[in-house]
């Protein structure tokens, strides 16, 4: 375990959010480096300005592939500095999502060894291991391009839940602009122009109630009004006015249509950005096999979402699982717990090892 946080401390230093392209690309080297020192075959991909690594048992195949992703939000330089207090690691991307991918390259390399001590090689890994660089910004360039160019039956997403909580479903993701057009006027003679802050504000008051809705534990569409960009100088009337809406929908909604009866009912115009789809694990014989090895957890839903989204497009059966870090994510006191850490390192083992032994019987 004290391997596992060393590595982490060293994968936080790198300040790896999505604008600083550099960092990115030296904190892949460094992880390259972690597996040419180890004699692990991989894979460094480059997808527009960023990599992605894979290392796999086959070329493109493993039973049970791990994913987990280095990049991070943006945080004060001083959250780049990890420190342990009170049994917890903290840091920017401690929690989310370097401690996986530190806890993905131990046990990738603890297996290789005792394979290799035993006659065997890497071919006869139970798992493989996929580490991206843009799950922030949305996975496009990593997580999405690389599940075209593998397969496997059975995917972890190392990005959420606890030892205890396994994530079955998470909401999808729609991103939309909104834009109210006015007439500019002078400040002083505003009844010579339109605002368009103020027909922005109208038509945003005629979209909020089609989240008005309740369900079990807020399991329903929601709506955030995340940005607003209008006007040039404190004495003229605004002609424009743009809004950016960050809206989580479930499996119950009807996406095209809400947005398109959003549309219907204001002045303006609604822009989809982007719309990225909602998380739904499924049934799967590994997951069968991982609550014999964990009994005690329990399935859960997520609000948030992860690279797990492009597992359907693929047919690939997975989950959201991890570390605890006790909603401590994107915070200015990030942190994982480092006993729920070792934890999750002896679970996964023991069902890693399980899937080996199943492996060795169907053969």
């Amino acid at each position: 375990m004290q391997t596992i946080v060393e590595l982490t401390e060293a994968l936080i230093r790198f300040q790896t959010v999505h604008t600083n392209l550099a960092q990115i690309q030296q904190c892949a080297d460094f992880i390259e480096n972690y597996l040419q020192q180890a004699d692990i075959n991989y894979r460094r991909v480059q997808h527009g300005d960023y990599p992605y690594l894979l290392a796999m048992p086959a070329e493109n195949k493993a039973p049970v592939l791990l994913m987990s992703h280095i990049d991070v939000v943006a945080g004060d330089p001083a959250l780049f500095d990890p420190r342990v207090e009170n049994g917890r690691l903290y840091g920017r991307g401690s929690i989310d999502d370097k401690y996986a991918v530190a806890l993905s390259l131990v046990m990738l390399k603890a297996f290789v060894e005792d394979l290799r001590s035993r006659g065997h090689g890497q071919a006869d890994l139970p798992f493989g291991v996929l580490i991206t660089a843009d799950e922030e910004i949305g996975g496009r360039l990593g997580a999405s391009e690389a599940l075209k160019q593998l397969r496997t039956d059975f995917c972890i997403v190392l990005d959420g839940g606890n030892p205890q909580k396994i994530v079955t479903r998470e909401k999808g993701i729609l991103h939309l602009r909104l834009i109210a057009k006015g007439k500019t006027a002078h400040g002083a003679r505003p009844w010579l122009g339109e605002n368009a802050i103020e027909k922005l504000i109208q038509d945003y008051l005629k979209i909020k109630p089609y989240f008005d809705v309740t369900a079990p534990d807020h399991w329903h569409r929601s709506l955030n009004f995340s940005r607003i960009q209008a006007g040039q100088s404190p004495n003229q009337v605004p002609d424009r006015a743009e809004a950016f809406f960050d809206i989580r929908y479930t499996e119950n909604d009807d996406v095209d249509s809400l947005v398109a009866q959003m549309q219907q009912a204001i002045d303006g115009e609604l822009i989809v950005v982007n719309k990225d789809p909602l998380f739904i694990g499924g049934p799967s014989p590994y997951l069968d096999l991982l609550l014999e090895v964990c009994p005690e957890a329990c399935f859960r839903s997520e609000h948030g979402a992860s690279d797990a989204r492009f597992l359907s497009d693929h047919g690939i059966a997975g989950i959201v699982w991890g570390a605890e870090g006790e909603m401590s994510h994107h915070t200015a006191n990030e942190y994982v717990v480092i006993d729920s850490l070792t934890l999750l390192y002896r679970q996964l083992t023991r069902f890693m090892r399980r899937v080996q032994a199943k492996m060795g019987s169907d053969d």
